[in-house]
């Protein structure tokens, strides 16, 4: 008797996904393509928990030269994840939460009714605290 080795076949999604503007699909490819760096990323879950930090802090840290901390810097800045205060001789950097927001705000009005502040994918579920 053979037995039947291959797994049946998983029962797709049927979510229907929406189109997304092409201005808020074309950041957040840009804002996938800067964190999909290993040293961006860190950088960005270091600001994620400390609020502000200043470029030496970072570069302990990451174990990273300031040149190449200061590289990663910019160009998170530059697709506004960022934002610098100088103090000093010190810049501190952190996130810039309101360019966070409006984006995910705008990728949640694309996914559902305004009046709804949840993205069901599955199993996962994404809300938004409208307080």
């Amino acid at each position: 008797m053979a037995t039947n080795l291959v797994d049946p076949p998983q029962e797709r999604s049927t979510q229907r996904f929406p189109t997304l503007p092409d201005h808020l699909e074309k950041n957040l490819v840009k804002v996938f393509k800067l964190l999909s760096d290993e040293t961006r990323l860190r950088i960005m879950l270091y600001l994620a928990q400390e609020e502000e930090l200043f470029v030496t802090a970072l570069c302990e840290r990451l174990n990273q030269s300031q040149p190449a901390v200061s590289h990663h810097l910019a160009l998170l800045r530059d697709a506004g994840l960022i934002e610098a205060r100088r103090d000093g001789k010190h810049n501190f950097y952190s996130i810039c939460r309101e360019h966070f927001h409006s984006i995910m705000a705008e990728l949640f009005n694309s996914f559902n009714d305004p009046d709804e502040n949840i993205i069901r994918i599955d199993n996962f579920v994404l809300t938004q605290d409208v307080s």
